[in-house]
């Protein structure tokens, strides 16, 4: 059936993404500050959404949400496995993603991910994290949502590493709730680990393989927020990590589901 997704999937994919340029010219160009009130989404959030979902179904994706995202503004931290975690995550909330500054200068995806705003930093440097940091405080402040992937770069065959705890000072100074966020992808109720990258794939290869996959449940678990804690960032990783793990263990969900 590869061949035959392909066939169908390519042309749809092509089409989504002019549509992507028009509605990043016309609508987000214009409102890309706009922030949720009373609890209501602005439509450049809900455009957002919306391309995002398609976009996954066009990939043979179906976005579940589990449990109920906070209001913004609120940083989100979640698991990371692959590239198409940001629209997973878009397609339930528009948030502004910290990434890796590489993805500025790919053509057309750089733009794209800057007019959603995007925040750009370059792995390893210092100076460019605390600018980040910075960056990000102001965008939760002024009412905007964040959403960070703790493990500094993507994992594979299901293994969650380590959180890093300094990204958590963002909240902490902006004075907004963090919510650990479960990215999961399954089929048929189990979870698939190697739905993401698999150890040595590249972008274009994950990015081929899984446009030409049978259908997948792509689950986002909105988890309980995790208490601020000035004085342990590591106390406030490691909790959003443990949450995190524990949804996507397949013996409690399969629990859960029964």
């Amino acid at each position: 059936m590869r061949p035959l997704r392909y066939f169908w999937r390519v042309p749809l994919l092509l089409l989504h993404v002019v549509l992507g340029v028009l509605l990043c010219s016309l609508v987000l160009t214009w409102r890309r500050d706009a922030v949720m009130k009373d609890g209501r989404e602005p439509f450049a959030h809900r455009t957002i959404r919306w391309w995002s979902t398609a976009l996954l179904r066009i990939f043979g994706l179906r976005s579940v949400r589990v449990g109920k995202p906070l209001a913004d503004p609120v940083l989100f931290v979640a698991n990371h496995t692959s590239w198409i975690d940001i629209e997973l995550l878009h397609s339930q909330r528009a948030a502004c993603f910290v990434a890796k500054a590489e993805i500025a200068s790919w053509p057309l995806v750089g733009w794209l991910a800057s007019a959603g705003g995007t925040i750009f930093h370059r792995r390893g440097s210092n100076h460019s994290l605390a600018a980040v940091m910075q960056v990000m405080v102001d965008r939760l402040r002024g009412g905007r949502s964040v959403a960070v992937f703790p493990e500094g770069g993507t994992g594979h065959n299901g293994v969650l590493r380590v959180f890093h705890a300094r990204i958590f000072q963002a909240a902490l100074d902006a004075e907004v709730p963090v919510q650990p966020v479960a990215l999961r992808f399954a089929r048929d109720g189990r979870r698939v680990v190697d739905a993401g990258f698999r150890e040595h794939e590249n972008f274009m290869q994950n990015f081929l393989r899984l446009l030409g996959e049978a259908p997948l449940d792509a689950e986002v678990h909105f988890l309980e927020p995790v208490a601020a804690t000035p004085d342990a960032r590591r106390r406030m990783a490691e909790t959003s990590r443990e949450r995190i793990a524990q949804a996507l263990d397949d013996k409690q969900n399969n629990e859960s589901h029964a």
